[in-house]
C-alpha cells in the first residue's frame, strides 16, 4: 500500500495557502473599507448561497433598500439617502461577502483534492482541518457583528467587531505558518536559548494591539482627540471615564484610544530592544536577527502612519494602509518566530 505522506514538504500546498492568505487580506482591506464607508447593515440577512447574486433589477433594488430604510441606521443617519447612494454602500458590503465565499472556495476545493491525490503532507492534514473550521468560524462571526447593528443601534457592536477582525488575522497568521511549514518541511529544532519565547511575545504584543485597534474603529474613537501626543491639550483624556469598566474600557471613546496609544509606546519599545538584543545574540542566525530588525523598523513606520491618520481624522486611505500596515507587522513578527525554532 503506498504510503500517504511521500515527502514532508509540498510547494505546491504552500503556494495554496499563501494564495489564500493573499486572499484572505484582501478581504480584510475591503473590510476596512465597509466599515469606513458605513457600509457593513446595508445587506440585512444572510443568505450563504443565494446572497451571492446582487439584485438584478429595478424593483429588486427597491426591496432591498426598503428593508435597510428599517434599520436604525438609516432612520438615524441616513434619512433621505436616496437609492444611488444606498447602491453605493450595497456594494461595499456584497464584495466583502463574495469575497468570504470565494475565500471558502479556494480553501475547501483544493484542501479536498490534495487530500484525494495524497499530495498534502500528513502532519499538515490536522492543521487545515482546523484552519477550515476556523473560516466557517469567521462567518458565523460576521454575521453575528451585523446582526448587533441590526436593531437598537446606529453600528454593529465594537467588541463583536473587535472578534470578528481578530479571527481574521488569526485565520490569515495561521495560514501563512502552515503554508512555511509546507515549504519547507519538518523543522530540526534551534538552539536558540530564550528567543522562542521572546518571539511569541512579541507576536501576541503585536495581535494585543491590534484588537485595541479594532476597539478604536468600533467605537469611532479615531474622530476624536486628533492631537498627538496629548488628548485635546492633556496629557491624560478628560472624558476618559464613560461609566463603568466595561463601558469604559470597551464602549468609551478616548478609554480605547488611550489603551491603542499606550500599547503602541509599550510596543515600539519593546521591539527596539528585541532588535538591538538579536543584532548582539550569539544564538541567533542571520535571518532572525533581520527579522528582528525588520520587525522594529515595521512597527515604526506603523506607529508613525497610525499618528498622522490620527491627526488627519482618519481618511480612508490612511486608515486602509494602516489596517494593512498592522497585517505586515504581524506576518513579519510571526516568520521572526518561525524562523527562530528552526536551524
Amino acid at each position: 500500500m503506498t504510503s500517504f505522506l511521500r515527502s514532508e514538504r509540498s510547494r505546491p500546498v504552500a503556494l495554496w495557502l499563501f494564495g489564500v492568505a493573499a486572499l484572505v487580506l484582501a478581504m480584510v482591506v475591503v473590510g476596512g473599507a465597509t466599515r469606513l464607508t458605513g457600509s457593513g447593515l446595508s445587506i440585512t440577512e444572510w443568505k450563504p448561497v443565494t446572497g451571492a447574486v446582487p439584485p438584478l433589477s429595478h424593483e429588486a433594488w427597491l426591496a432591498e433598500f426598503a428593508k435597510y430604510q428599517r434599520l436604525p441606521q438609516y432612520q438615524q443617519v441616513n434619512r433621505g439617502m436616496d437609492l444611488a447612494a444606498f447602491q453605493s454602500i450595497y456594494w461595499w458590503e456584497w464584495a466583502h461577502r463574495l469575497l468570504g465565499r470565494i475565500v471558502g472556495a479556494a480553501f475547501a476545493i483544493p484542501f479536498v483534492a490534495f487530500l484525494a491525490t495524497r499530495r498534502l503532507p500528513r502532519r499538515l492534514i490536522w492543521r487545515c482541518t482546523v484552519l477550515l473550521g476556523l473560516g466557517g468560524l469567521q462567518g458565523l462571526a460576521g454575521w453575528w457583528m451585523v446582526v448587533s447593528g441590526l436593531a437598537g443601534r446606529v453600528s454593529v457592536a465594537p467588541e463583536r467587531l473587535t472578534i470578528h477582525l481578530g479571527l481574521a488575522f488569526v485565520l490569515l497568521g495561521a495560514l501563512v505558518w502552515t503554508g512555511l511549514e509546507a515549504w519547507a518541511g519538518k523543522a530540526r529544532p534551534a538552539q536558540t536559548g530564550n528567543w522562542p519565547w521572546i518571539t511569541i511575545a512579541l507576536t501576541a504584543g503585536v495581535f494585543v494591539q491590534i484588537l485595541l485597534g479594532a476597539l478604536v474603529a468600533g467605537n469611532h474613537a479615531g474622530l476624536i482627540h486628533n492631537d498627538w501626543p496629548l488628548f485635546g491639550g492633556r496629557l491624560l483624556p478628560s472624558d476618559y471615564i464613560a461609566g463603568g469598566v466595561w463601558r469604559t474600557w470597551v464602549h468609551g471613546q478616548a478609554a480605547v484610544q488611550l489603551h491603542h496609544r499606550i500599547g503602541a509606546y509599550l510596543l515600539f519599545a519593546a521591539a527596539l530592544a528585541a532588535a538591538f538584543a538579536a543584532r548582539r545574540s550569539a544564538v541567533l542566525g542571520a535571518a532572525p536577527r533581520a527579522l528582528a530588525g525588520a520587525l522594529a523598523v515595521l512597527i515604526t513606520v506603523q506607529a508613525a502612519l497610525g499618528i498622522v491618520t490620527l491627526m488627519r481624522v482618519t481618511p480612508l486611505p490612511l486608515a486602509l494602509a494602516h489596517q494593512v500596515m498592522a497585517a505586515i507587522v504581524l506576518l513579519t513578527a510571526l516568520g521572526f518566530a518561525w524562523r527562530v525554532r528552526r536551524a
